[in-house]
């Protein structure tokens, strides 16, 4: 059943968006932002993502036997950057404050399988790729594949993707693996992801790629 309609569809179509991209042989999995500040409901920034992250460590799992490099992101801001002033996104989304450096709501979600070889990239705003070295050490790693997880997909991960993408990787985005805190906003950058920027494809899908290069002896 179509999301927005027969009309869109067809506009779509006719503009020629929802090709599929390439799957390469030297992926990564970026996690974006699945922290406590977004993952726990307690927070005001939270929603309960409980089944995100399961399924993101059940993705994370199947690339650690292709030797599938994973990435996280945290965002957070120090005192100064809270109360100066100096920090746009805060003005506009103040509740943000709460992402406090060195508190509980701007670390990572202990449900996921994060080890010591897993890399960690601090982030100021919505994007992954936005004022970080993430698109070097992509590079440096060669990678050729995004796989795109996290919260929230109308925002930072929805950014991340595109960013990506302008960053010359190919993406894929497990749509068990991202989450929001509505399920509008949800849905609508699922759908504009896929006819724009990258594949969203089912879970099951995902593992099974990874799968195949642990099967062909393909590592990172």
């Amino acid at each position: 059943m179509s999301l927005h309609g027969s009309e869109t569809d067809q506009t779509y179509a006719r503009a020629g968006f929802g090709g599929t991209v390439p799957r390469g042989t030297r992926p990564a999995i970026v996690v974006v932002d699945l922290t406590n500040g977004f993952t726990d409901p307690a927070f005001p920034t939270g929603a309960d993502l409980s089944d995100v992250v399961a399924a993101t460590g059940e993705l994370i799992t199947a690339g650690r036997a292709a030797s599938v490099p994973v990435v996280f992101t945290t965002i957070s801001y120090s005192v100064a950057e809270i109360d100066g002033g100096g920090v746009a996104w805060l003005r506009k989304a103040p509740g943000m404050r709460v992402l406090l450096d060195g508190t509980a709501a701007a670390e990572v979600d202990a449900r996921l399988p994060r080890t010591s070889a897993d890399h960690v990239i601090n982030k100021k705003g919505a994007s992954a790729f936005f004022g970080t070295g993430l698109a070097a050490l992509l590079a440096g790693l060669r990678v050729d594949t995004v796989l795109i997880c996290g919260a929230t997909t109308s925002g930072c991960v929805r950014a991340s993707v595109v960013d990506a993408v302008q960053s010359g990787f190919d993406v894929l985005v497990p749509e068990d693996c991202v989450g929001d805190r509505a399920d509008g906003p949800h849905r609508a950058n699922l759908f504009d992801i896929q006819a724009k920027y990258g594949d969203v494809i089912e879970l099951s899908d995902a593992v099974a790629y990874l799968g195949s290069l642990a099967s062909a002896g393909v590592a990172v």
